[in-house]
């Protein structure tokens, strides 16, 4: 028997698409999460990486690492919040200018409506019933959702995708901090290296999941950029030691 508090399916609709509400919310913070930890791992393995070709020392990678891990979550965080604060103002300006609208001239914005219908391709009876129907049920939604584009129930989160964003980082940060400080100097630069190639790869990989990509393009490009950060951040590390040695 079917549950009454379950979230009734599009009627018509592919399980694989997404037709419910909340999208915006869910995908804000999947995208926040996954390119958290995709800039995780390859900015603190190429800072630890670089270090690590400077100086056999342990302190001196862990102090630069930790460093780079606090900083960056804390700026990833930051930036997530104020690109997304911005663009939930816009949605939320944009949804008073249009209840304003409606309020002050219902009908010329009935007509906009049937008008919008048409440009899609219905006809005039047609679009003028669509538009009729929907005004009744929900005036607002409909003009946001056919002019805009937007569903005034989903606006995205800033502190969601802070959060995902800065959590994400530092779970990514943490695989190359632990590979290179657990393992013993010769082989720790090439197990980093290889661990961070893995890592970028299944970022790599769910990214284009959850856009709908080519999985292997998107792993390849997040691949060859990681190896070329860590390449050219351990040979700076390395001539920079060279010379002070």
């Amino acid at each position: 028997m079917t549950s009454s508090a379950a979230v009734p399916e599009t009627p018509g609709a592919h399980p694989d698409e997404p037709h419910r509400l909340g999208l915006s919310q869910r995908l804000n913070w999947l995208r926040a999460g996954v390119l958290g930890a995709n800039d995780g791992i390859v900015s603190t393995a190429a800072v630890v990486v670089g270090v690590a070709g400077a100086t056999s020392e342990v302190i001196p990678v862990l102090l630069a690492g930790s460093a780079a891990l606090v900083g960056g979550a804390i700026s990833m965080a930051l930036g997530e919040y104020v690109s997304v604060s911005s663009q939930r103002d816009t949605e939320r300006a944009l949804i008073e200018k249009e209840r304003k609208e409606l309020l002050e001239d219902p009908d010329a914005e009935f007509a906009e409506l049937v008008g919008l219908y048409e440009q899609q391709g219905l006809s005039r009876a047609t679009a003028e019933r669509v538009a009729a129907e929907l005004t009744e049920k929900d005036a607002l939604k409909a003009h946001l959702s056919v002019e805009l584009n937007i569903d005034q129930d989903d606006v995205v989160s800033p502190w969601h995708a802070a959060l995902a964003s800065a959590v994400a980082f530092t779970v990514g940060a943490l695989l190359p901090m632990a590979t290179i400080l657990l393992l013993p100097h010769p082989a720790r630069i090439i197990a980093t290296f290889v661990a961070v190639l893995i890592a970028l790869a299944i970022t790599g990989y769910v990214a284009a999941w959850l856009g709908g990509a080519r999985r292997g393009l998107a792993v390849a490009r997040t691949m060859i950029g990681g190896a070329i950060a860590l390449a050219a951040t351990f040979l700076v590390g390395t001539l920079f030691g060279t010379a002070i040695g």
